[in-house]
């Protein structure tokens, strides 16, 4: 099974990341965790892009906040998809980080989650790696079951609660 690589600006993004982590151990996708600047370190984001498939990465993940460059970083040195997540910062409560990321020049997509969206940057990740793994696929069917039960469980209580 391919990796997923799990790239943040900061350590001060891990807190928000901690949800991929989760999410991705649940799935038993097995992933890495990096702290790359793109400002700071940029040969280090080229590097570990241009890189990324013969390390075994199926998709990339890149956290940042602020200006928010790394996926964009990232994606200009790989064709392997990468999936920004948009840091909330005190500016702009991560709007600013958001529209770096959504507003790349065309040929340089970063496909975007909501800001903080941690959780979904995992999901889409599984779900781009399931495209050729059936046992994820499986998993993702189970996922989604197991959410559609618990709509349904909340949806019979409320409906009980206000029944006449």
């Amino acid at each position: 099974m391919k990796k997923v690589c799990i790239v943040m600006g900061s350590d001060s993004d891990l807190k928000v990341m901690e949800g991929t982590v989760k999410k991705l151990r649940a799935f038993g996708v097995p992933f890495d965790v990096r702290v790359i600047s793109a400002h700071r370190t940029p040969a280090a984001a080229e590097n570990l892009a241009k890189n990324a498939e013969a390390d075994g990465y199926g998709v990339i993940i890149a956290a940042a906040g602020k200006a928010a460059h790394l996926g964009g970083v990232l994606a200009a040195y790989t064709t392997l998809p990468v999936i920004g997540v948009p840091i909330k910062s005190s500016f702009m409560d991560g709007m600013d980080s958001l529209l770096s990321m959504v507003q790349m020049p065309s040929g340089i997509p970063v496909a975007t989650v909501a800001v903080n969206g941690s959780d979904n940057a995992a999901i889409l990740a599984v779900q781009m790696l399931a495209l050729e793994d059936a046992s994820l696929r499986d998993k993702l069917h189970q996922f989604k079951a197991e959410m559609q039960a618990k709509v349904e469980a909340k949806d019979a209580a409320v409906r009980a609660q206000f029944a006449e």
